[in-house]
């Protein structure tokens, strides 16, 4: 029998012929219903890279997708797509990688060959696949588990200066930062983050890089807020006790911020966003919670907005990891727990119940 370090070092199929290897996995086995299990190791294919995981972050979209509301978590299936880990074997045509080597992937697999991919825009592919989401049409297994196949395309090499936890922010703050490269974002610019969770803290940042001489936070928690102040926003304001569109007028000599991020997606946090721009100003929307929201028709025509989907992210990955490594984009006062993927059911129990002062939490398998 070979040493474990000649097997983690063989080729995929070259593994399998030697063990059987099996891993350990949380398993949305049911709705509202996760556990630890052991499963079959997943094998590269010619152009994957096989990664053993060392740390994946829950995803809000994980948590909602828990009771099946979503329809993007089909059990069974292992979610989780914010991830970390080591390169454990590599497809024959996976090449320059190796084997150990830390890395990070995209949770979008995109096919590189449609209309979309061709030109860049690969968050719109039709053929794409998200890691750790069965939405019907195909299953595709994610990183809460020892280890999780991925194609060599959308695998990223990790600095040594980069933990495996914050390196599980990545795909996070790559979302944040392609919101806001999508959004005409000029030097000086006054703007407004509506929602000041996990996505609208990472865009806070986002814009002050951009070069937003003001940044001002909307949430109805005051502790996010508290938080967003941390993270660089110049102002935090309750919408229950602040009328946003006048707040943003007053430090704009009435016109009303240039541009506004909205991460929440729904009817109020929307309208929100629409309502504290200037006239010619943009709104991007990030957040989905709702599949559909009152749109304010009048107020976009006649003020000449723009409004901006933004979807995933584009390529931002290695541009993120610059940013994580030299310390402009800050994740670790998000970061709420690190724990042991055993523990996995009980976090995301005290997730889906909206446990107060809980941000992101990481599992590390």
């Amino acid at each position: 029998m070979p040493t474990p370090g000649v097997i983690l070092g063989l080729r995929g199929k070259q593994r399998r012929a030697i063990m059987n290897l099996d891993m350990n996995a949380l398993l949305l086995t049911d709705y509202m219903h996760l556990e630890m299990t052991r499963m079959p190791e997943p094998e590269a294919g010619p152009e994957d890279v096989l990664v053993r995981v060392r740390a994946c972050g829950i995803c809000g979209s994980d948590v909602h997708g828990l009771d099946g509301s979503t329809g993007r978590r089909i059990p069974p299936i292992v979610m989780g797509h914010e991830a970390a880990g080591e390169v454990a074997a590599l497809g024959d045509r996976a090449a320059g990688l190796r084997v150990g080597q830390r890395v990070t992937f995209d949770s979008t697999i995109y096919c590189g060959r449609c209309f979309f991919c061709v030109r860049g825009e690969v968050n719109l592919c039709d053929n794409r696949e998200v890691l750790g989401v069965s939405p019907g049409p195909y299953r595709r297994h994610g990183a809460f588990a020892d280890y999780v196949v991925v194609p060599r395309r959308i695998v990223f090499p990790l600095p040594d200066s980069l933990t495996f936890e914050r390196a599980a922010m990545i795909e996070a703050v790559s979302v944040a930062l392609h919101a806001v490269k999508i959004t005409p974002v000029r030097a000086g610019d006054t703007a407004v983050v509506v929602g000041a969770g996990m996505i609208g803290l990472l865009a806070v940042q986002a814009l002050r890089n951009a070069g937003c001489g003001c940044v001002a936070a909307v949430d109805v928690d005051a502790a996010r807020l508290e938080l967003a102040r941390q993270l660089g926003a110049s102002h935090a304001w309750d919408p229950r006790t602040t009328d946003i569109a006048a707040a943003a007028g007053e430090l704009t000599e009435g016109r009303g911020a240039d541009v506004a991020v909205e991460c929440v997606g729904a009817n109020e946090p929307v309208r929100t966003a629409i309502a504290c721009v200037r006239k010619g100003g943009a709104v991007t929307l990030v957040g989905n919670v709702t599949p559909s929201v009152d749109l304010p028709l009048q107020a976009v025509v006649t003020r000449q907005l723009r409004l901006q989907g933004s979807c995933a992210s584009a390529g931002e990955y290695p541009e993120v990891i610059e940013l994580l490594s030299a310390g402009a984009i800050q994740v670790d006062p998000l970061i709420s727990a690190v724990a042991p993927l055993a523990e996995g059911p009980g976090w995301f129990d005290r997730l889906y119940r909206r446990e107060a002062n809980l941000m992101k939490v990481i599992l590390r398998p």
